[in-house]
């Protein structure tokens, strides 16, 4: 479904990605894992058409789409939930879904009711302004607005984020149940445990550069893995 290859990115003068490949497959969950600062974030962005590769190429379902805008990739299918929420915090948790839904505007009814169903806790409060909503529900409104454009690829960026333990539990249970209703998810997480426990397959980026990859199952039994990551 989506093919990274070699792509290097800059942030002026620092060489954020280094000759970065990747491959999700359809009916995947892939994670990428790694330590602050190694990059996780800034391949998302790339691959949603936020920065641009210097070098290499991004096909997904086969076409390249290296130099695509943004919002016509959401059109393609792809929909990417960022680090930090970015939700819309002065407007209405309905009017938040509503505006997912600009790529696919003919089923916004069905499309709400939908998301209704998989965040019963966004339907309660779906008069509330965004930005009081508490740090789950913020990411919970968060996948849903994803969700309204009906995406084949699903990129999720530290859904995990400043969430208490019972949250993030639920965070993960959502994302095994979108994975099961069939979305293909590419997954950055620091909670590598958790990542590697529902990845099918997984990567990991240290200081730009992919160090390892393999199963999920494979990497959460590495030792190299469970001292850099795992605690172990």
């Amino acid at each position: 479904m989506l093919k990274v290859n070699d792509i290097n990115v800059y942030y002026g003068q620092i060489h954020a990605l280094k000759n970065v490949s990747i491959e999700v497959n359809q009916g995947e969950i892939v994670a990428l894992i790694g330590a602050n600062g190694a990059g996780k974030s800034t391949a998302l962005r790339t691959i949603s058409g936020l920065l641009r590769s210097k070098t290499g190429s991004i096909t997904l379902f086969d076409e390249d789409i290296s130099k695509t805008e943004a919002c016509k990739l959401v059109e393609k299918g792809l929909a990417h939930v960022p680090e930090g929420r970015r939700i819309f915090l002065q407007m209405t948790v309905l009017e938040n879904l509503e505006m997912g839904a600009y790529t696919n505007p003919t089923n916004v009814k069905a499309g709400i009711s939908e998301v209704f169903e998989r965040f019963p806790r966004l339907k309660h409060r779906k008069d509330q302004i965004a930005g009081t909503l508490s740090g789950g529900e913020q990411q919970m409104l968060a996948m849903g607005r994803a969700l309204m454009s009906k995406p084949k690829l699903l990129m999720l960026d530290e859904p995990s984020m400043g969430l208490s333990p019972i949250l993030v539990q639920q965070i993960f249970d959502i994302i095994k149940e979108l994975h099961s209703s069939g979305t293909t998810i590419l997954l950055v997480e620091q909670n590598a445990e958790m990542a590697l426990n529902i990845a099918n397959r997984a990567y990991v980026l240290e200081s730009g550069k992919i160090k390892l990859s393999g199963t999920g199952k494979e990497l959460a039994q590495s030792d190299e893995i469970k001292k850099a990551y795992l605690g172990g």
